[in-house]
């Protein structure tokens, strides 16, 4: 028997500008790197710099800045949401839940550890540790989605606001997307930006936001193994994310993993800048020449914690 679907307010700009001030409580500005060096002009808005490695951390805040402190909190997470609901509960003095599948990044799961929320490992996806999260929840707990809540989407939408000031001008904004949590909320910025268009980028191998946006609700899809494990899953039924996604976002991309291995290692000996795959879609889809840009193309490093292993090589290959 299918789960039911959860009813999710949908954010508005107001939610927006209130998080604007929750976030900026207590995180400054991140850098917008515009030193191009050799290669094609790619502002990169370096979320890889957040305290957690990953733009999570806001949302994460937002979100658990709205959970009165008596209520337990559980979420679910392939790693850097779970890292930014740690580093928003230690601000507080709160304890959270996070689970994780059994296959999660190696070096996430290790942060998580060290970071001391309770740490839930199960199933051998995030598909399945949604779920099971989800359950745990059902018990008496705030469950925080790290793409299907207002706050989250409101918190990562920050990140809009931030570019108003570091770059004025048509702007195009690549990031990449799963649940779509960051894509909706800078769709949601880019309907009062005017000259930004926001294009979402998402890996060959997990494509659910761009089946969803087509089939015009969610719809499962095969997940294979890819090197942007934190934007691979399929997407909560009902999720408001979608109907965000599609209103506001002006399209999509795919890229393969060898484009993904490719824009890692341009970030790390071109621009100095360590990504997960996640964090390097972006990048990525401009890099194959894959989006025709408006001004100036932005592509959102969403996160830096990829394992050593990982990275050594890629960049060996």
């Amino acid at each position: 028997m299918p789960e039911p679907v959860r009813h999710v307010r949908v954010p508005t700009y107001d939610d927006l500008e209130a998080a604007a001030k929750v976030v900026s409580d207590h995180l400054p500005p991140t850098p917008l790197d515009t030193a191009y060096g050799r290669g094609p002009e790619i502002a990169l808005k370096l979320e890889s710099l957040q305290p957690t490695g990953s733009f999570k951390v806001r949302g994460a805040l937002n979100a658990l800045a709205a959970v009165p402190h008596d209520v337990p909190v559980i979420t679910a997470s392939s790693g850097n949401h779970g890292l930014g609901m740690a580093f928003a509960a230690g601000l507080t003095g709160r304890s959270i839940t996070v689970v994780v599948s059994r296959n999660a990044s190696p070096a996430k799961v290790s942060a998580l550890r060290a970071s001391g929320v309770d740490l839930v490992r199960f199933g051998n996806s995030f598909d399945d540790a949604e779920a099971h999260a989800l359950r745990l929840a059902a018990e008496g707990a705030c469950y925080v989605s790290t793409y299907n809540d207002p706050y989250v989407i409101a918190g990562q939408a920050t990140i809009g606001f931030e570019l108003d000031d570091q770059l004025p001008g048509d702007v195009t904004v690549l990031c990449g997307v799963g649940g779509g949590g960051l894509a909706a909320g800078l769709g949601l910025w880019r309907s009062r930006r005017p000259g930004a268009r926001i294009v979402a980028v998402e890996p060959e191998r997990s494509t659910a936001m761009s089946a969803a946006v087509r089939a015009g609700t969610q719809v499962d899809v095969e997940v294979g193994e890819t090197l942007a494990d934190g934007i691979a899953g399929n997407i909560e039924p009902g999720s408001v994310t979608i109907d965000l996604v599609r209103e506001h976002v002006d399209g999509f991309v795919t890229v393969s993993e060898d484009e993904i291995r490719a824009a890692i290692r341009y970030l790390a000996l071109e621009r100095g800048v360590t990504a997960e795959g996640s964090g390097a879609v972006g990048v990525a889809a401009l890099l194959a020449g894959k989006v025709p840009t408006r001004g100036t193309p932005v592509a959102v490093v969403t996160g830096r914690n990829i394992a050593r292993s990982a990275l050594v090589e890629v960049l060996g290959s």
